[in-house]
Parts: C-alpha cells; structure tokens; sequence
C-alpha cells in the first residue's frame, strides 16, 4: 500500500483510475501468460498431450519449441531470433507463473500509465527481449531452455524505482518472518536488485533461475526510464501496491 498525504487530485484520480482497470495492457499480458501457461503442457489441465512419458517428451519439446537456447540464439535463423518473443510468455511451472504475475500486477499498472498504453507495450517487449539476450550472449554455449517473463518484468521494477522512488510499499521478506512491512519503494528494489547482482555472480548457466537475465532487464528498465522521464518524474506516489519477494 502506498501513503496517499499530500498527493495532489490528479495524481490521485489516475491513480484510482489505474487501481479501478485502467491498465488494460498489464492485464493483457497477465491473462496472456496465464492463458498460454493453461494450454501447454506444463499445466496438468489440457489432456491431449496425455500423460507419463508421454506428457514428459511434450514438455521438453513445448521448452525447445517456445524457449530461448542460447547455444542456438545466434545461429541467424527466424525461429531462434523469434525466442526472446514467445520465450515471454512460456513459465516453467506454477510457482513460476504466479510469482512472475504478482509482481507484473503490483508494479505494471502504475508504470503503464505513467507511460502510456503504446509505449509501455514496446517497452515490455523489448526490454523483456534485451534480458533475454543479453543472459544468451554471456551464455553461449549453454543448451539450457531460458523461459519466462522474469527479464521483462525486471525491468518494469526498474522503471518504477526510476519514476515512483518514493512510493511506499508493502512487501514480505522471508528473514523477517514474512511480516508485511512499507518501506519506500527505492528501498525494496535497491535490495532486490542487489540480491539477483549477488546471485547472478555466482549462477552458472545451468538449470535453475537466469538471475543475470533480472539484472539486464532491470538496467535496461530504469536507464529507459532515466532517459525518457528525466526532468518530469512524478515526485510523490500516486496510488496504492504492494509487493512480495523476488519475479
């Protein structure tokens, strides 16, 4: 939640508006991901890729298909420079889905209208896309999948630490029992960003999460932010969020 004293009537009607549904295209992308995620074969629910064995080989070949190999990123074909794309809109599983939508649903609304439909739709997509290549390039030798929207959000949280510094945020952070507690939003992302530096120095490029992939996307999201919005940053926060541990 974030402290509304002293925020003028405008900032606090477009902010209502953005709370009441005025951020069409984040939950565009929120209902996309979810809709993907439902019919693939990760889910559990669609029948048709069967079960056991079966259900494994659709898996593997679902992560090949949509997902970025970054041995493979660079080999000038069509289908491999599309990955960054549908790689997006790909999650590995359900804890992945939600955690990455949790945080697209706290800070993309804000961001969104701060920029606007149009341009926050292009700045989603290639940012989420320059993430995604930028943990291929460091990686490419790896024949590991890269999926999710992780680059992309992180870059949103980028962003937002650029435009709202100031907005107080709710968040729940495990070494303190999971208690909710407001803290300005520079505060919580400062540390989130220095906690996927950290595991990103020490991540190899196997299985597991592409926290250099967190780290490029959130660069890029608030230098995009710092060029673009410089001189006309919303000084005081605008509506109410919350936020929770990592994307």
């Amino acid at each position: 939640m974030i402290d509304l004293r002293e925020v003028d009537w405008r900032e606090r009607a477009r902010g209502f508006a953005a709370a009441a549904g005025g951020a069409p295209v984040t939950y565009g992308l929120m209902s996309l991901c979810c809709a993907v995620f439902l019919m693939s074969p990760l889910s559990g629910f669609n029948p048709v890729y069967g079960d056991a064995d079966a259900l494994l080989a659709a898996q593997a070949g679902y992560f090949e298909r949509w997902g970025v190999i970054p041995s493979e990123l660079l080999d000038g074909s069509a289908h491999a420079a599309l990955t960054p794309l549908t790689a997006l809109f790909v999650h590995g599983s359900w804890l992945h889905l939600l955690g990455n939508m949790l945080f697209l649903y706290v800070f993309g609304a804000m961001a969104e209208e701060r920029m606007g439909r149009v341009e926050f739709t292009l700045f989603y997509l290639v940012c989420g896309y320059f993430a995604l290549v930028a943990y291929a390039v460091v990686h490419a030798d790896s024949d590991q999948t890269l999926v999710g929207a992780s680059g992309a959000i992180s870059a949103v949280l980028g962003a937002f630490l650029y435009l709202f510094p100031k907005a107080r945020v709710t968040s729940l952070f495990p070494f303190l029992f999971f208690l909710p507690l407001r803290f300005p939003a520079w505060i919580v992302l400062v540390f989130w960003f220095v906690l996927q530096w950290l595991a990103a120095r020490g991540a190899g490029s196997g299985p597991g999460v592409a926290y250099l992939a967190h780290v490029a996307g959130f660069a890029a999201g608030f230098l995009y932010a710092w060029v673009r919005f410089r001189g006309t940053r919303v000084k005081v926060p605008a509506t109410a969020t919350e936020g929770e541990r990592q994307p």
